[in-house]
């Protein structure tokens, strides 16, 4: 009789890191650490895609206990995410390019949008200036911080399994799509300022709560089959059923604010977000505050989020656009929430000082 088998896989978790050395450089740096009251914030810079991170020097610390230190923060300002993980690590470079100074996290932190992470007691204020030729060369004070920003974590099998039956990929959106882009057994027509769209009923009932309660309704265009469809310019229209039809809209960079508003009337909340993250890529400081007010027209709210997030990283700049002011005469409840987000950034200070570790 044949022996009993036993059967086995083995898989590992594999974590990826996404790493950036950021060099800062301050000049006139002793003024700065004797005469400018609070503190001073680097330009922003990017570890991803889609995340924006500054750092932070205070010259004469942040509370009672570190006044005599200089104190360094870390701070996300955005990120697609609810929050990310990272670990870090800051040092000065010296007057012959070395790494001194350094203090590192001895693990990873939880960081959320507008809250950072760093060091209280980083230097003395009087050792840094006493050592101000090999540490402050030329009055320039340059600092470079360390980032591994935890990026993603996948399953890897065992390669030696058999390789089984290759599945090919599933091609029901693009046979859809199909129906849609010839017209094929449609059953209604959707007319957009005069133009026509032949399109298929359950499809649309299926994806949109707003179709389907359109074609439930027992009026005259129910019984046709025609609808008009107000409010929407063709192409935004055109962008809408591509979406319904494919689950893809691939015109966003160019009309994503039209679309937003296409997608929040036709309770379409898929299409919403990818609209946000378009907008949210496209952001600066001369569209946020017109971005903001759109986000809220249209209950975007993770796009509202992290655009209250740009703009208190970006106060001062984005209060003197255009699109700022007039939005403090048509939205002041938003102006408001921008300040509120202002002032709860301000409270955000750094983490209780980690001990000091080994000095490079």
């Amino acid at each position: 009789m044949a022996g009993d088998r036993t059967a086995q896989r083995l898989d590992h978790t594999q974590i990826s890191f996404q790493k950036i050395s950021y060099r800062w450089t301050i000049c006139n740096f002793p003024f700065f650490l004797e005469e400018m009251p609070g503190s001073i914030r680097s330009p922003t810079f990017s570890i991803g895609a889609n995340d924006k991170w500054c750092l932070t020097v205070y010259p004469k610390g942040i509370d009672e206990v570190s006044a005599d230190y200089l104190s360094v923060n870390l701070l996300l300002l955005s990120c697609l995410k609810s929050h990310v993980w990272a670990k870090f690590q800051f040092c000065i470079i010296n007057a012959e390019g070395d790494k001194t100074e350094t203090m590192r996290s001895p693990k990873a932190f939880k960081f959320v949008p507008g809250l950072g992470c760093g060091f209280k007691k980083y230097i003395l204020r009087d050792f840094l200036l006493s050592h101000a030729p090999c540490l402050l060369p030329d009055n320039h004070f340059t600092l470079l911080c360390m980032v591994s920003m935890v990026q993603d974590s996948f399953i890897i099998s065992d390669q030696n399994r058999k390789p089984g039956i290759q599945v090919p990929r599933c091609t029901l959106t693009d046979d859809i799509g199909e129906l849609w882009e010839n017209s094929l057994f449609t059953d209604c027509c959707l007319v957009v300022s005069g133009q026509e769209f032949q399109a298929h009923k359950a499809i649309l009932a299926a994806r949109s709560p707003v179709f389907r309660a359109m074609f439930q309704h027992d009026m005259e265009e129910s019984r046709k089959n025609r609808f008009e469809i107000p409010d929407l310019e063709p192409q935004v229209f055109k962008a809408m059923m591509d979406f319904i039809y494919t689950g893809k809209a691939p015109h966003l960079d160019s009309m994503a604010d039209v679309v937003l508003a296409a997608a929040d009337k036709y309770d379409l909340e898929h299409l919403k977000v990818m609209c946000e993250d378009a907008l949210f890529k496209d952001l600066s400081v001369e569209n946020a505050a017109h971005t903001l007010s759109l986000a809220d027209i249209h209950s975007s709210g993770q796009l509202k989020t992290q655009v209250l997030d740009f703009i208190t990283a970006h106060a001062s700049e984005v209060s003197e656009t255009l699109g700022w002011k007039a939005m403090v005469g048509s939205y002041p409840h938003l102006v408001a929430e921008a300040y509120h987000s202002l002032a709860s950034a301000h409270l955000s200070f750094l983490e209780p000082p980690f001990k000091r570790l080994k000095q490079s």
